[in-house]
């Protein structure tokens, strides 16, 4: 399908919710984990004025400091690092003139840290804005790719019979509503055909209304929106960016599998990656996660996590998974981008973005991941990300 006509966003309005503390309740029967590891935990920040929640009106300091402490601010869940932590080699630098640009553009840019991995080694990682190897960072839209993995993961098990299976199928609150007749393949690339306005700067705005519906609604927020949306075009016809529909993504799974997006990660993702330290993941008033954004994890983290996709994913996603998902199954016209099961797609490559400067960017062709995060003075930046596209191709043309 072609696609010229775009509406791209970034993240949801999360800043100005009041996210609960309250637990997932497994309800499948399965263990969400093997025995032997440690159990997920909610973690219940101090009350503070919403109006210290709004992230897209924090200034540069807040977001540099908030950034890397984001569960300080909101509540979540905390998944323990892997049991077996996969090592990352140290392997030989990138020629010092690539080195300085890769330097130029973190200060150009904002870059807290970035990692470039490629031939299995790691060539580079700097960190900067007083961020650490040891600290996490936010990942706002970032987490649509591993919500979308859950969704892989979800069908292999056999919770998802199939990505053509209704959505209403898995969230049945949306009987009668305008995704009667969408298919979870069809939010999973955005083209429901359900109309959607992502514009930040629009007060009445999809997004912006996210915290009134939270207000009136509570935990079922979620569905109380989205079935007030109105129709624009038949299922599959046309793309629209839309953080409302990865939301419910992570009803889907949620729902089909009986765990938390947090529990169901750590065994479908926290594990056989190998992350060395742990992740948080922000939950709603449900007590579920966040689908569409606002995990938090390591620079090196990010990385595995890159890798993972990158070798397929083993035996947790169907065969050919990630080389499905991070296909062009929408064109952005003749541009070479497009967007596959929530993974953008590049000429050669593919990745993970989000709002503020954050970036997973694989190129099977060089295995190469690149992993960036930031603080942005500006959600969005076409020149900020067209910099690191440059220095990208730079990287994959080396040995």
């Amino acid at each position: 399908m072609k696609q010229t006509s775009l509406t791209f966003g970034a993240m949801t309005a999360l800043g100005a919710l009041a996210l609960s503390g309250c637990s997932y309740g497994a309800a499948s029967g399965i263990d969400a984990v093997p025995a032997a590891l440690d159990p997920v935990t909610v973690t219940q920040p101090p009350a503070r004025d919403p109006s210290e929640l709004q992230v897209l009106f924090w200034n540069d300091d807040q977001r540099s400091d908030r950034f890397r402490d984001m569960e300080s601010w909101f509540a979540g869940h905390e998944v323990p690092a892997a049991s077996n932590p996969r090592a990352l080699a140290e392997g030989a630098p990138l020629p010092e003139a690539l080195a300085q640009e890769i330097r130029q553009t973190m200060l150009d840019t904002g870059a807290a840290g970035v990692m470039v991995h490629k031939g299995g080694s790691v060539r580079f990682e700097e960190y900067g804005l007083g961020f650490t190897a040891d600290q996490r960072w936010t990942s706002f839209s970032v987490a649509k790719s591993f919500t979308s993995t859950l969704l892989g993961a979800a069908v292999q098990d056999g919770f998802i019979a199939s990505l053509d299976d209704p959505v209403t199928q898995y969230v049945p609150g949306l009987v009668g509503s305008a995704y009667d007749g969408v298919t979870v393949r069809q939010i999973a690339t955005m083209t429901s055909g359900v109309a959607w306005n992502e514009d930040y700067t629009d007060p009445n705005s999809d997004v912006a209304q996210m915290n009134r519906f939270v207000v009136e609604y509570g935990a079922d927020a979620i569905v109380a929106q989205m079935r007030e949306l109105d129709r624009e075009a038949e299922p599959g016809e046309k793309w629209v960016y839309n953080t409302g529909e990865t939301n419910l993504i992570g009803m889907v799974v949620e729902n089909a599998v009986g765990l938390s997006l947090a529990e169901y990660a750590q065994e479908k993702i926290v594990e056989p990656a190998g992350f060395e330290n742990s992740l948080f993941w922000m939950i709603d008033p449900r007590g579920g996660n966040i689908g569409g954004c606002c995990l938090s994890l390591t620079l090196s983290d990010y990385t595995r996590m890159g890798l993972f996709a990158l070798e397929g994913g083993g035996d947790i996603v169907p065969t050919g998974w990630f080389a499905e998902a991070g296909d062009s199954l929408v064109d952005f016209g003749d541009s070479g981008f497009g967007y596959g099961y929530q993974w953008w797609t590049y000429p050669g490559a593919y990745g993970a973005q989000g709002i503020f400067g954050q970036s997973i960017t694989l190129v099977p062709s060089q295995d190469l991941v690149l992993t960036v995060v930031s603080n942005w003075s500006t959600a969005t930046s076409n020149d900020h990300r067209a910099a690191w596209r440059a220095v990208g191709a730079k990287i994959a043309a080396v040995d």
